[in-house]
């Protein structure tokens, strides 16, 4: 899947990897694109800040696995 339009590894960036213990590792969502998704198939936590919630995505990979691109592009189509 290398040099995919679905798929692309940035072994370069500072950050990389920015989670641990995905073998394939997708940076194309880099910033997930359905962080302001109130529902999204991830693994998000919330935090209580200032008196209000707050989307904690950092332990989620699911933007990361390659083979989640087309439910995320279902997603955004919604």
């Amino acid at each position: 899947m290398q040099n995919s339009y679905r798929y692309f590894e940035n072994i370069d960036c500072k950050y990389f990897p920015c989670h641990k213990g995905l073998k394939d590792f997708n940076c194309l969502f880099c910033y997930c694109p359905m962080y302001t998704k109130e529902h999204c198939p991830g693994n998000p936590k919330y935090i209580e800040a200032n008196g209000r919630k707050i989307k904690n995505c950092s332990d989620c990979t699911f933007p990361h696995q390659p083979e989640n691109y087309d439910k995320i592009m279902q997603i955004l189509r919604e």
